[in-house]
């Protein structure tokens, strides 16, 4: 019954639900940005595979180049997330423990994204420090990715993700860019 009125809402049909948040409101454009679950997602297994590039590298100047890539990936991953998913998130689900957690998870990562750009290949922890953020992303994918993780309860809570998948990849692009 609830995927009938997604998809009843997201060909904009009326509904007689409440009205909806801008960030749950139904969108009767079509959209060519895939939905923000589907966007971030790929943005992780973007991330993995920069990872296993890096592990398998052993060119110092090829690490360098694919630690740069990660770290902007990342960046701009979390960005979107903190400005444009995190708060619709909270305001569908009213979850601030699984908000708080992905934002101090943010926040981690964040600084070790930072040592890792001020160093380079010849610091003998850039190997460790890559390493560390690698894993430290995989426990955040794990936690938002499972059964019971934030992304399933964000479609629970039957948020617009065509909307914001639409917003996310507007803002990714502009950080992309700068």
């Amino acid at each position: 019954m609830a995927k009938a009125k997604k998809k009843a809402a997201a060909r904009g049909a009326v509904s007689s639900q409440k009205p909806q948040s801008s960030a749950r409101r139904a969108n009767a454009r079509p959209s060519r940005a895939p939905d923000a679950i589907a966007l971030l997602k790929a943005d992780h297994r973007e991330a993995q595979k920069l990872f296993e590039q890096f592990e398998s590298s052993r060119s110092p100047d090829k690490k360098k180049a694919l630690a740069i890539r990660v770290c902007k990936a990342l960046t701009v991953h979390t960005t979107i997330e903190e400005e444009i998913f995190y708060p619709a998130f909270l305001e569908a689900t009213k979850d601030k423990a699984m908000h708080h957690e992905a934002e101090v998870e943010h926040d981690g990562a964040r600084k070790l994204i930072a040592e890792i750009q001020a160093s380079g290949p010849d610091d003998d922890y850039y190997d460790a420090k890559v390493h560390v953020l690698s894993e430290m992303i995989k426990h955040h994918v794990k936690e938002e990715e499972q059964r019971d993780g934030l992304f399933a309860e964000a479609r629970q809570a039957d948020m617009d993700l065509v909307v914001l998948g639409q917003q996310l990849a507007e803002r990714k692009a502009q950080l992309m860019d700068a």
